[in-house]
């Protein structure tokens, strides 16, 4: 168990975070399982409150970054704080996207609130965000280990993504995961992760 337990720690340290991505088309088979793992996650009350929208056609791809580039472009222009700014100064963004559209495939993941029944009447989730939560890591996890980079983007604002993807409105956005095989070329920030004395607290 220590063994194994080492050679994953080993295999997360080398994920990172490419904003760049080869044109080669990923396995929508492995994409699949991927997927399926991510709900095998925990939920509240076993409500399994998630949906994930697979986008592979490229003809979306570039409607839904023209679109989160709009959004994004008054984010920076308008709304971000100088201190948001200056933390982001390290990673070297703004409002263009263009992994949306270089990445060839792009995983939309929504948290369903409630559903209507075929009463019309809502049936409510419970902990939807903390659910969710789980699935994504356990999506990005399973991407990881099928020799797939992913890239988390949370468009600011973005609940368009709703009426974008036609889902219902007892659905709210979540995260777009930017997925391919990384360009390697891309120049990775220099990070450095949090100790464990820095995380975690033995009692």
């Amino acid at each position: 168990m220590t063994k194994s337990s080492k050679q994953l720690l080993e295999e997360s340290k080398k994920r990172r975070s490419y904003r760049e991505f080869l044109s080669q088309p990923v396995d929508i088979d492995i994409m699949k399982d991927c997927i399926l793992t991510a709900g095998t996650a925990p939920s509240g009350a076993d409500k399994q409150p998630w949906h994930f929208v697979v986008v592979t056609d490229n003809k979306t791809k570039i409607e839904l970054r023209k679109k989160c580039e709009e959004v994004e472009k008054t984010f920076y222009e308008e709304k971000i704080s100088k201190e948001w700014q200056k933390d982001l100064d390290k990673l070297n963004v703004d409002y263009q996207k263009p992994f949306l559209t270089q990445a060839p495939c792009l995983i939309v993941v929504f948290k369903e609130m409630y559903i209507l029944n075929d009463k019309g009447e809502k049936e409510v989730n419970y902990y939807q965000t903390e659910s969710v939560g789980i699935a994504i890591g356990m999506l990005i996890n399973a991407l990881r280990n099928a020799g797939y980079s992913s890239l988390t983007y949370t468009p600011s604002p973005m609940m368009f993504l709703r009426d974008f993807f036609n889902r219902p409105k007892g659905e709210t956005p979540v995260m777009i995961l930017a997925v391919g095989q990384a360009d390697l070329n891309y120049q990775l920030p220099e990070l450095k992760k949090k100790t464990l004395d820095e995380i975690a607290t033995f009692i």
